[in-house]
């Protein structure tokens, strides 16, 4: 068998790359698409997430929807934390549990907010028995 010489791969490169070249630019716009779809409000949001976590089956979807949850350019209601808190411990995760506390406090915008937080749902944390990583871990 014999390899190829540059003589015969060179011109067929050069076609290549001048017929890819002559070809004309296709854009596809995808506001049509995204346009479709109104803002969600963020009662709409809180009710969404609060019922996923409801319903979360197993840890895949819990931390799933924890993932998706926090992506958004918001800080979830207390409601949604305590709905992924209960999500969490019937699952059996304590570590998710408290890695939830950890998402709140990157999340917030300073430290008075996420003492809020803690002070919101101390009572979700004393009944399922978590505990904050500043408690596990003190500096």
């Amino acid at each position: 068998m014999s390899l190829p010489t540059t003589s015969r791969i060179l011109p067929s490169l050069l076609r290549t790359t001048a017929r890819s070249a002559v070809a004309p630019a296709t854009f596809y716009s995808s506001r049509s698409a995204a346009s479709a779809h109104g803002q969600e409000s963020f009662e709409a949001f809180t009710a969404r997430y609060v019922s996923f976590f409801q319903s979360a089956p197993d840890l895949f979807e819990v931390q799933r929807g924890l993932n998706n949850c926090f992506a958004h350019d918001l800080v979830p209601a207390p409601s949604v934390i305590e709905a992924a808190l209960r999500a969490a411990r019937r699952v059996d995760d304590y570590a998710t549990a408290v890695r939830i506390f950890e998402g709140i406090k990157e999340k917030v915008e300073n430290k008075g907010q996420y003492a809020q937080y803690v002070e919101e749902l101390k009572g979700v944390r004393e009944e399922l028995g978590i505990h904050l990583k500043e408690e596990l871990y003190s500096q």
